[in-house]
C-alpha cells in the first residue's frame, strides 16, 4: 500500500468510527456490534497509522519504505505515546 492509499483508508475509517461514536452518543445505536466494530476500527486504525510512521521513517532514512508490514495489533495496541 502506498502512503496515499494508506492515508485514503484512514479517512475512511476515521469517519466511520465519528459516525458511529455520533450514533452511541445519540443512543441511535447501542448494540454490542457497534460497540465491538469501534473497538475493530480503533485497532485497525492503530495499524494504519503505525504503517504509514514505518513507510515515512524508511523512506526519510533511504530505505524502501515498500518493505514496510503491517504489525499486528497485538504489538500497536501496547505503544506508549
Amino acid at each position: 500500500m502506498k502512503n496515499q492509499e494508506i492515508l485514503h483508508r484512514i479517512t475512511e475509517m476515521a469517519e466511520e468510527e465519528r459516525r458511529l461514536r455520533d450514533s452511541l452518543a445519540a443512543h441511535t445505536a447501542e448494540g454490542p456490534a457497534e460497540h465491538g466494530r469501534l473497538g475493530e476500527l480503533e485497532r485497525e486504525l492503530d495499524q494504519c497509522w503505525d504503517l504509514l510512521r514505518q513507510r515515512r521513517a524508511r523512506a526519510e532514512f533511504g530505505q524502501d519504505p515498500d518493505e514496510a508490514q503491517v504489525r499486528p495489533q497485538s504489538v500497536v495496541e501496547h505503544y506508549v505515546s
